[in-house]
């Protein structure tokens, strides 16, 4: 699929520099990095929450008793 993007010419500036020295075509550097910006932010939600009650580890009925302990 065809999308049509804007960038400003120092980004367009830069582009064209990287693919000059990884001798690619502009459509697959791009191609490229959305690809691993998408895959950075997938990652990142299910990474944060990974072990994030270990720490504080306890029985989910004691959790429960003191969560209603502070209404």
């Amino acid at each position: 699929m065809r999308t049509l993007i804007d960038l400003p010419d120092t980004q367009i500036q830069a582009l064209a520099a990287l693919c000059e020295r990884v001798r690619q075509p502009r459509a697959a550097v791009i191609r490229e990095a959305v690809a691993e910006y998408l895959e950075r932010r997938a990652s990142k939600s299910a990474d944060a929450a990974y072990g994030l009650w270990d720490a504080d580890a306890m029985d989910g009925l004691a959790y429960q008793r003191k969560a209603r302990a502070e209404w």
